[in-house]
């Protein structure tokens, strides 16, 4: 049976973005769980709500709940350092460092456990747990201490690693939405990935999209150069974006070992349309003509559902649900 799970985030009820109490947190918690096991969903989560900073509602949490607990990271750049990071031409993505990197990076005040114990209390389906890769965060840092972003890239797993031994969740998820832009570094990359995943228990995932902000695709590639990338990583499966990529990347993922199985996006993210079951049930069956159904270890949406209005994820999940069933009927 193909399995169904959303990817990360869910659009902040209102009264979380306007109290962001640890009350309103918790009943805003409770409420997306609940959504998605109406929804029939086999594998919740938390919609990283615990994340959510009405200060920083631009990445919803996926940068900054990490960087800013780090010790070793500055994360008030002075004016000349914000000078020395919009000079880099490869860092033109971004006007402000999230931080600046001015010494050992260590755990802080960095409590991912405590984050997954909150979320377990709460629901007794399977869920999991996601956090940003390695690689993703270093590139949004400025550095003045290591002087090397692969050493900025294992300091930072280094730290995740030692978070994740304990949390309970079913799936642990690793997020990455930069190397499918820059996959010269894709070696940094599944390395700092893997160094964390080896201290983790469970199933292992990691999700690779390319991007989204307002609609937007923010990183320009194609998965026939990340092939080497997506065999290096020591998972159980990959979540990857695949409703609104061209055909070529579908076939592309042909080349990706047999022994990692396949989550296939069917729900596309960056629209406000809400898909059939019709629909979703005809993006699988395209998936599985061209990689064999017994590849497909997952369906979900493209990536997280931050950005969406809740009435419109709320609808596509239970498209998601109603046609991967369309599918297996068949």
């Amino acid at each position: 049976m193909i399995r169904t799970t959303v990817v990360g985030s869910y659009p902040a009820p209102s009264w979380l973005r306007a109290f962001p109490s640890r009350e309103a947190r918790l009943d805003a918690l409770r409420s997306v769980l609940k959504i998605q096991e109406l929804a029939g969903l086999d594998v919740i989560g938390d919609g990283e709500l615990g994340r959510f900073d009405p200060n920083h509602p631009e990445t919803n949490g996926m940068i900054d709940a990490f960087v800013r607990p780090m010790g070793g990271v500055s994360v008030e750049p002075t004016t000349e350092q914000v000078r020395r990071w919009r000079a880099d031409p490869a860092m033109s993505y971004r006007s402000r460092p999230a931080g600046i990197v001015v010494g050992p990076i260590v755990e802080g005040r960095l409590d991912l456990p405590s984050e997954d114990a909150e979320v377990a209390a709460l629901t007794d389906l399977p869920r999991k747990f996601t956090l940003t890769s390695p690689y993703m965060l270093a590139r949004v840092l400025g550095d003045e201490y290591y002087g090397d972003r692969k050493a900025v890239v294992l300091a930072i797993a280094d730290v995740l690693a030692r978070q994740v031994q304990g949390l309970s969740a079913s799936v642990l998820q690793v997020d990455e939405a930069n190397v499918t832009g820059n996959p010269d570094d894709a070696p940094i990359a599944a390395e700092g990935i893997n160094r964390l995943l080896r201290s983790a228990r469970g199933e292992k995932a990691v999700h690779l999209c390319f991007g989204n902000y307002g609609g937007q695709v923010i990183q320009r590639g194609a998965y026939k150069t990340l092939l080497a990338f997506l065999n290096a990583l020591e998972v159980d499966h990959l979540v990857l974006e695949l409703a609104r990529r061209p055909e070529a990347d579908l076939q592309a993922l042909l080349g990706v070992d047999p022994r990692i199985g396949l989550g296939i996006g069917v729900i596309d993210i960056k629209d406000n349309v809400v898909e059939t079951p019709e629909v979703v049930a005809r993006r699988i069956e395209r998936a599985a003509s061209v990689l064999g159904a017994d590849r497909l270890r997952f369906v979900h949406p493209d990536c997280g559902l931050w950005m969406l209005p809740r009435a419109v994820a709320d609808a596509k999940l239970r498209a998601l649900v109603r046609g991967r069933d369309l599918f297996e009927g068949r």
